[in-house]
């Protein structure tokens, strides 16, 4: 048997939310509430009669629009990935085929783009992070963005960029540990740049573009600093020629070039150093 809507109100919390009563005997009862969007949708009214099929559906429909604006809100911060809103409606413990429902719905309303995430994000790392492509590139796919989006979308990050940021972080670090040798600190900043993502062309270029202005002077410094350190180590049991074997083996693995190690030797050690 239809029901008969007796009255509707406004949810005192929620105004864009609906309490829906039913005539029952001389008086009401409540039966549902929905959103604003389903009443509009349905046309309800005082007086209009429901039944059962039509009710169930009303249910079904304002449970998914819940989960929306769940949604919505969770994008109001920032933009997101399918498999972000998707994972978060998991954990909100949306049913699996709601889920389906919003994420197409908010797909066909422009809300989610992943193809306008990724490169949205691929110029927010650009402007403001020291990351390469490679692992801006790992970071959409890990955010469930397919490969072949995360791929076109950091083309954007071009060689000239790269290397104007990688060359700027490693003029930064340099200069930093003046206690290493140059080789050394060559490879600590070839290690790190892969890790930071940038591909191995501009790696290339931008560690050629160091060696090419290479203070010898601070090279000098440093393997001082590294080899009188060495020989405090050592003299107290070896000295002669034991000791300067000992501080050059020690300085070749420091990534002093051989020359200036010689130097050190003849200069400092058999100088009675």
């Amino acid at each position: 048997m239809p029901a008969k809507i007796s009255r509707i109100t406004t949810q005192q919390k929620s105004k864009q939310r609906y309490n829906i009563y039913f005539v029952e005997g001389d008086g009401d009862k409540y039966a549902f509430s929905v959103d604003e969007a389903i009443l509009v949708e349905f046309g309800l009214r005082k007086g209009l009669e429901l039944d059962e099929a039509t009710i169930d559906l009303l249910i079904r429909k304002d449970t998914i629009q819940k989960s929306y604006l769940l949604a919505i809100n969770y994008l109001s911060f920032r933009m997101r990935t399918r498999q972000e809103i998707y994972d978060y409606l998991v954990k909100k413990e949306v049913e699996p085929e709601h889920i389906i429902i919003i994420i197409d719905r908010l797909t066909k309303e422009g809300l989610i783009n992943d193809k306008q995430f990724a490169e949205a994000f691929t110029l927010t790392r650009i402007n403001t992070t020291s990351k390469g492509p490679l692992l801006v590139k790992r970071e959409l796919i890990e955010k469930g963005v397919a490969p072949s989006i995360a791929e076109e979308a950091v083309t954007l990050y071009n060689y000239d960029t790269q290397f104007e940021k990688a060359m700027k972080w490693v003029n930064k670090k340099i200069g930093s540990s003046k206690k290493e040798s140059f080789n050394k600190k060559i490879e600590q900043l070839r290690i790190i740049l892969v890790q930071k993502g940038f591909t191995s062309d501009v790696i290339g270029e931008v560690l050629l573009s160091v060696v090419d202005e290479k203070d010898n002077a601070a090279e000098w410094e440093s393997l001082v600093y590294q080899g009188e350190k060495l020989v405090r180590k050592h003299s107290a049991k070896k000295s002669g020629y034991e000791l300067k074997m000992k501080v050059k083996e020690g300085l070749y693995r420091k990534g002093f070039q051989i020359d200036l190690i010689n130097k050190f030797i003849d200069e400092e050690i058999e100088a009675g150093f």
